[in-house]
């Protein structure tokens, strides 16, 4: 599990040892969990099925879960995936150690080599009020030294606009695909709610991985402060402890609108915070993949 800190993966020299830390930590961890046999190396297999015929069973797959199963064809394993990662000013808050966009970044290369290593297709689109940089999606290694080098050293800045990039990823994307958001969401909740949706209902399937600071959710700030908005420089004097319970509350309804709202249109809603192992995300990755392949 120490492989899968945060804390830990942030003191690592660059995107690639992060990334590849992650990955191989967890699947270290799947294969010493129930989870066994619900690991990358079966990525290339399905169930097998009465019918199918029995000479392209697996036995060695067999005698490692009990289970049987047959290698698909190359058309059956590659999935075209776009990671969206959000850098605007928000993203570079941090009361942990490791900041938003850090966090979003580990997690984006982490699942980047995970797809590469399944042989998927995957692309970058980084943005903040609108698209900065954009990588289509392609499933070679160079594809990926070039993602994790984008990753390298990323700085938050900008305005926030999550409706302008996802509609412009919604023009491009001509196939079926897996589009995964990661982003603080810190925009309008009808605006981003109506534009994930939209790609959604292009057919193509999202997971939407909603990062926060612990901070951002307890509000447990002691002292007598001066807060700053990132992306505006507006500032306010308040007494914490006087505004924790509305602003607890706030924060409450803003993220159940946008869970209740994708989980009712089929869309897996992830909500983590920056002090959360990399397992959870990479387990709802993993999970969202099986269910369509």
């Amino acid at each position: 599990m120490k492989l899968l800190a945060p804390e830990f993966v942030a003191k690592l020299s660059n995107m690639e040892l992060k990334a590849r830390t992650i990955v191989e930590g967890f699947i270290v961890g799947l294969h010493k969990s129930p989870y066994h046999g619900f690991s990358v190396e079966f990525s290339e297999y399905r169930p097998y099925i009465t019918g199918d015929p029995i000479k392209e069973i697996d036995w060695r797959a067999y005698g490692r879960t009990d289970k049987l199963y047959i290698k698909k064809h190359e058309e059956e394993t590659n999935l075209r995936s776009y990671i969206v990662l959000d850098k605007s000013a928000s993203m570079g808050f941090t009361t942990t150690g490791i900041t938003k966009l850090e966090y979003a970044s580990c997690l984006a290369g982490a699942l980047a080599y995970l797809m590469i290593k399944q042989k998927d297709a995957v692309g970058l689109m980084l943005f903040d009020r609108d698209v900065v940089d954009y990588l289509p999606p392609s499933a070679t290694k160079v594809r990926l030294f070039e993602l994790l080098a984008r990753l390298e050293n990323l700085s938050a800045g900008g305005e926030t606009s999550i409706r302008l990039p996802l509609d412009k990823l919604s023009e491009s994307v001509r196939r079926r695909s897996l589009v995964i958001v990661i982003s603080d969401l810190f925009d309008e909740p009808e605006e981003t709610i109506s534009s994930i949706k939209r790609i959604h209902f292009a057919k193509s399937e999202l997971i939407v991985f909603h990062i926060l600071d612990p901070a951002e959710k307890t509000f447990n700030y002691r002292e007598e402060a001066i807060f700053e908005d990132l992306e505006t420089g507006r500032r306010i004097q308040t007494q914490p402890w006087v505004l924790r319970g509305d602003y607890q509350k706030k924060v409450r309804e803003f993220a159940d609108k946008i869970r209740y709202e994708l989980r009712d249109a089929m869309i897996d809603y992830i909500p983590i915070d920056t002090s959360t192992p990399f397992e959870l995300s990479l387990m709802a990755y993993l999970y969202k993949r099986s269910k369509l392949l």
